[in-house]
């Protein structure tokens, strides 16, 4: 079943690259008593992702902390390796946007957002997203009606569903 406004997500753990190598980030730690916004795309380093998702979000960080957004999480099914590869190479990760792995999709199964496309190469990725959530809770969900769609689920139009 898909997540919908009003949910509590569910408790997953992602993983972050710190300076020791891998870490478990728990989703609960850094939602509980937080206003965080979570976007998620089907890959690093893909033409959508790379050049439009992720840009907006750095462009639109100022209005989301204006907003007291107190953090911005991209998830990708991806490696922490290339997840922090891919922060620093689009300027994410120095904006103060945090880039999370969902290797094992664990998190995108979870609320039903994860797919397939064989033809793109791309195997249990995630559908592209943007969700406002509060101590837990969704209280906006954009969610694209493709995967090579950012319109509603860029920092822009989740912004203006705020």
């Amino acid at each position: 079943m898909t997540i919908t406004v009003g949910d509590t997500l569910p408790d997953a753990t992602l993983v972050q690259l710190g300076g020791s190598g891998p870490e478990p980030v728990a989703i609960a730690d850094k939602v509980k008593g937080r206003k965080v916004v979570i976007f998620a795309v089907p890959g690093a380093f893909t033409p959508t992702c790379h050049s439009a998702h992720v840009p907006s979000f750095i462009r639109t960080k100022a209005q989301f902390d204006g907003k007291g957004v107190d953090e911005i999480i991209c998830v990708s099914v991806n490696d922490p390796f290339v997840m922090k590869a891919w922060g620093e190479a689009t300027g994410a990760t120095e904006a103060g946007l945090t880039m999370l792995s969902d290797a094992g999709s664990e998190f995108t199964k979870a609320i039903g957002m994860d797919f397939d496309a064989p033809p793109a190469g791309l195997i249990a990725r995630s559908k592209r997203y943007a969700m406002l959530v509060e101590d837990g809770v969704v209280k906006v969900l954009n969610a694209e009606a493709s995967p090579g769609q950012c319109e509603i689920s860029a920092g822009e139009g989740l912004l203006e569903s705020m």
